[in-house]
């Protein structure tokens, strides 16, 4: 069985879905591995070093990506690249499948099973695979040296023989593996950190690192099966803004980590708390890439407010890809082990595995994935 993974071709992504360590363990357990000709320059891994691994490299994209049984990357494919794999292949990355639907039927036209990646299920078994979380905690990581390295103060308390320098203050909304991680990060830099969350189970979890918890009676919230936060009422968000507006009136930075999956971000930052803040406050909008948690943020760029710097840089773990690559390769390389088989040195699918059935989206020509098939 044949596995190809295709360099990544969206402007600005580093990460590569296989390092050369990965394609070794696939290969000792009797998969063919292609890869595509410089896949791994923007982590320093060249193409000799995916040969020694056991890979062959090839420069013909096309050719590539037509003759695997299975193409893994980071990024969906467009839809014409779609229409070249051969039916019955297998692809996995990351697919957005409630926002795509084009592509979700052009893999299902094509006879190609798809499998979402952000789709894993948040369960023990599946956690070794579940890249959300890998990728999140990177992205909470680099939120805050992003935030610092705009801030133009330092986050530690210092005592100086000119006197004492007060620790910056953050807020973090969102105790979410991204917020936990921001949480952990700028506590070990010295900040004051404090964080919120609609989901009270997780205070614990926030003062275990070290932050003080805000509490916000919100009346009845809670976290879907997936652990992901419940979308609030119209009545809850106004009361959160509301005690939200003073915390973030007193930080140097506030980092928004809020995302409802397979929908729109909400907009927990107005502009007129933003209006409220400091002159040279820094602002971290997590949720951006669906649409942002604060209002005024704008993709990929940072903006100024009134003195306020809001930054709204998308894909941030591929600010650190090598590490993101490392995560991302042993999730999905894990994935694979998990239904290979041995002794056919195949890739068994099994529809009613629990797993599959959480991320597999397409089919034998059909969508398969209750959560994503069209409603009647």
């Amino acid at each position: 069985m044949k596995i190809c993974v295709p360099k990544e071709t969206v402007e600005g992504e580093l990460r590569i879905a296989l390092i050369p360590a990965s394609v070794e363990k696939l290969v000792k357990k009797g998969a063919v591995i292609e890869v595509e000709s410089g896949l791994g320059l923007s982590c320093h891994y060249t193409d000799e070093d995916y040969k020694k691994a056991g890979a062959t490299v090839s420069a013909d994209r096309k050719a590539l990506l037509s003759s695997a049984d299975i193409v893994v990357r980071i990024r969906k494919p467009s839809i014409e690249e779609v229409a070249t794999l051969k039916k019955g292949a297998l692809h996995i990355s990351y697919l957005d499948p409630f926002n795509e639907a084009a592509l979700i039927d052009a893999f299902e036209k094509a006879g190609v099973s798809a499998i979402s990646m952000e789709m894993i299920p948040r369960t023990t078994k599946a956690q070794k695979m579940d890249v959300l979380s890998s990728q999140a905690s990177l992205a909470g990581y680099v939120a805050v040296i992003l935030a610092q390295e705009k801030l133009k103060k330092i986050f530690p308390m210092m005592m100086t023989p000119a006197g004492t320098i007060s620790p910056a203050r953050v807020f973090i909304i969102g105790a979410g593996v991204a917020g936990l991680q921001a949480i952990a990060t700028a506590k070990r830099l010295g900040a004051r950190v404090e964080a919120f969350d609609t989901r009270p189970v997780v205070e614990e979890q926030v003062q275990s690192l070290g932050a003080k918890f805000v509490k916000v009676d919100l009346g009845e919230t809670g976290q879907t099966a997936q652990g992901y936060a419940k979308a609030l009422t119209d009545e809850q968000m106004a009361k959160q803004r509301d005690a939200m507006a003073k915390h973030c009136a007193l930080s140097d930075v506030v980092i928004t980590t809020a995302q409802l999956f397979g929908r729109k971000a909400p907009i927990v930052i107005t502009k007129e708390m933003v209006a409220r803040m400091k002159p040279g406050s820094v602002v971290v909008d997590l949720a951006v890439e669906t649409g942002g948690n604060v209002e005024g943020s704008v993709l990929n760029q940072t903006t100024d407010k009134n003195g306020v710097q809001i930054i709204g840089l998308g894909n941030l773990p591929a600010r650190v890809a090598l590490d993101a690559s490392q995560m991302y390769s042993s999730n999905l390389t894990n994935l694979l082990e998990e239904y290979w088989d041995k002794e056919a040195k195949v890739f068994k699918m099994n529809v009613e595995d629990e797993i599959l059935k959480g991320c597999l989206i397409t089919h034998e020509g059909r969508i398969v994935n209750d959560a994503v098939k069209p409603k009647n």
